[in-house]
């Protein structure tokens, strides 16, 4: 089974490496797509690749991605049991200078990249789906969600459990307030880890 997991994400992979269903792969330096092993039993959902990811071709290796793997560990949860993707396979950025900016995905570029991270989930076929900021949850609940009201809470989706937390960028920006948001992802992160080791928590 895992095998056969394991060529379908290759197949995927492959595909998307191409993939022109929206203008933002005019200024991306490449498909970012998602990256863990086959048989995870969790997969996270990111917004899109930032600027060290673009570059990279791997998914959260920036500074968010160092938040989360911290983030990951303080809950008890090894980066390496997970299945990590976004909602949006390419960066789509603004010039600032010499800098790259990260600019939030329209409902177009997020529609067009749903075939990938559904595909992914089809292949992989996990047991819980954790959606990391809102863009990501609107992606997958959609539009009407509102992160601020239900993080946290289990959904359905489909037949298996799904939650959304905050992004772990979210950290970066949250000033004196740092410590507390970081708090929060933990503990939403820790809900995730009991279900895992208990499905009917």
């Amino acid at each position: 089974m895992s095998a056969s997991r394991e060529r379908a994400i290759d197949a995927l992979r492959s595909e998307a490496a191409g993939c022109t269903a929206c203008d933002l792969y005019e200024r991306a330096t490449q498909t970012v797509f998602g990256e863990g092993p086959p048989s995870a039993r969790v997969v996270f959902i990111g917004e899109q690749p930032g600027d060290h990811e673009d570059i990279e071709g791997r998914p959260f290796v920036g500074p968010a991605g160092r938040i989360f793997d911290d983030a990951l560990g303080d809950a008890g949860i090894d980066r390496d049991t997970t299945y990590v993707t976004n909602a949006v396979k390419h960066f789509k950025w603004t010039p600032r200078g010499k800098r790259r900016l990260h600019q939030k995905p329209n409902a177009r570029e997020i529609r067009a990249c749903r075939q990938w991270w559904e595909a992914e989930l089809a292949a992989i076929e996990p047991d819980v789906v954790v959606c990391l900021g809102a863009t990501a949850a609107q992606a997958v609940f959609g539009m009407s969600f509102r992160l601020t009201q239900h993080r946290g809470e289990w959904q359905w989706l489909g037949d298996r459990r799904a939650l959304a937390t905050v992004h772990p960028s979210a950290v970066l920006r949250a000033g004196d307030e740092r410590d507390a948001v970081y708090a929060g992802l933990v503990a939403d992160l820790e809900l995730v880890a009991r279900r895992l080791e208990d499905p009917d928590s």
